[in-house]
């Protein structure tokens, strides 16, 4: 399964689709009316860019959409690219710059517990 590049408008669709998936196109848009105050036509835009992305598929009847990415690929492909492009591709950088902001004792111990299971 191939990650791709998705854009901030991209990704509220997908979670839409990743929460509920399989889910109709109709359903998507009176998710993303109420939570992100889309339009439908928005939303179908935004969808079938998905499609030709090959990050949904869709299927009939009802316009059924099914994910082709999973979210925890894309999550772990953004932040990879977020580390590159602010810390240079250093993870330690990242780390250091994370823990020194505002990280509560309680995350801090989380993380830990984390780096001990590697």
């Amino acid at each position: 399964m191939e990650t791709v590049k998705l854009f901030d408008s991209e990704l509220k669709i997908m979670d839409i689709v990743w929460d509920k998936e399989p889910v109709s196109a109709k359903e998507i848009t009176l998710i993303a009316a109420e939570t992100i105050g889309w339009n439908k036509n928005t939303s179908y835009t935004i969808i079938k860019k998905l499609i030709e992305k090959k990050a949904l598929e869709r299927t009939e009847p009802n316009f059924i959409c099914t994910s082709l990415v999973k979210k925890e690929a894309v999550q772990k492909a953004e932040t990879q690219s977020l580390i590159d492009k602010l810390y240079k591709g250093s993870k330690k950088a990242f780390f250091a710059s994370f823990i020194e902001n505002d990280v509560s004792e309680e995350e801090l111990e989380a993380l830990k517990k984390l780096l001990e299971k590697r």
